[in-house]
């Protein structure tokens, strides 16, 4: 990497966020980090000092860059435990209760965390996401305050992808702050994120379900670096609290709402047979599914050919158009949305459902 983008993006680091050192410098908390045989090692490492955070315990089979990633079977932490195995080891070495995880890249951030009774739980780029954004509020205001300065919610902004939890807007909305989807891609947040700014608008977190993470506008793209350091000093100040993610998340579902999802993907390697689906799906937009589940649809949006059977009577749906791929979204009457897309890098079609109830509500 060039030196010059390098310092400037560490001295951006260090202005952006410069509230908490004092106490990440005290805290015994240790992190188990892992570069996943790529590039982050060097850079988390600098990035926790910038924080005043503790040095991680790295996962050495698996901190140097090996475009053969001998270790695992697939170089991607989104994948969970199968990815985590040797991370999970060493951190159990090493009395350490929290994993951060780079993919090979360091544009991404897995987080796992060990349970009272010794288990593992690997949290989805959902739970990240929404225990991010929440930090991002509450770091935010902590910040103004700083500075005698109230927090005035209609200048701050919130951003996720539209195949993402509905949890992080159900946030915004509470508290006050502008919240957007976008087209799925850090392409479509980081520019909106400008335009944003040209608005009045600061962007203070964006996300998308596939743990890439957006942490403020020092970089207009997924970062896990930053995303990396930051997680760890929101994991101290939970411990302070006598709290951990998992125990965190289960307060913000029971002030906001509970929100579960998942994700999944069929390899489909024939593009011909993937256009034929969703043209089976799309049937001259009569879309014939009508119900799933004993749930009955109540709109269809259909991004791949600009249509939405919520926004009559130009069916013009609110998010731009964009036909090099597919995706299809229904919203259900039983608070249940799902969309089925492909993917633009791999040969897969992808599911994703966002499932919501009352605050509390199992």
């Amino acid at each position: 990497m060039n030196y010059r983008i390098r310092q400037n993006f560490f001295v951006k680091l260090f202005k952006y966020f410069d509230c908490f050192r004092e106490r990440n410098a005290v805290s015994s908390l240790k992190f188990t980090y892992t570069a996943m045989h790529g590039v982050g090692a060097a850079f988390v490492k600098r990035a926790f000092a910038i924080f005043s955070l503790p040095e991680y315990v790295p996962t050495l089979e698996q901190v140097e860059p090996d475009p053969d990633f001998p270790t695992v079977s697939f170089p991607n932490p989104e994948e969970g435990k199968s990815a985590l195995n040797l991370s999970m080891a060493t951190a159990e070495r090493n009395g350490s209760s929290v994993i951060l995880a780079n993919d090979p890249d360091a544009d991404r951030l897995a987080i796992a965390e060990r349970r009272e009774d010794g288990t593992w739980r690997v949290f989805n780029g959902n739970e990240i996401g929404v225990l991010l954004g929440w930090w991002a509020i509450e770091s935010k205001r902590r910040r103004l305050r700083a500075k005698g300065e109230k927090m005035e919610g209609s200048k701050y902004a919130l951003l996720n992808s539209t195949v993402s939890s509905n949890m992080l807007g159900a946030m915004a909305k509470e508290e006050g702050l502008h919240h957007e989807e976008t087209l799925t891609g850090f392409k479509w947040m980081g520019n909106r994120t400008v335009q944003l700014a040209k608005e009045g608008k600061e962007v203070i977190f964006a996300y998308e379900e596939a743990i890439g993470f957006m942490y403020g506008t020092n970089v207009l793209d997924k970062d896990g670096v930053s995303a990396a350091a930051v997680a760890a000093e929101m994991r101290i100040e939970l411990e302070e609290q006598g709290l951990s993610f998992a125990k965190k998340l289960e307060e913000l579902h029971q002030k906001y709402g509970r929100y579960v999802s998942e994700t999944a993907y069929v390899i489909c390697k024939s593009p011909e047979k993937i256009g034929d689906i969703f043209e089976e799906i799309r049937r001259n937009k009569t879309y014939p599914i009508r119900s799933v589940a004993g749930g009955k649809v109540v709109s269809i949006r259909d991004l791949t050919i600009g249509y939405d059977t919520s926004k009559p009577p130009s069916y013009k749906p609110d998010l731009p158009m964009d036909p090099s791929s597919q995706m299809i979204t229904y919203t259900m009457d039983n608070n249940c949305i799902f969309t089925l897309r492909t993917s633009g890098t791999e040969p897969k079609i992808k599911y994703y459902v966002d499932v919501w109830s009352a605050s509390g509500v199992q």
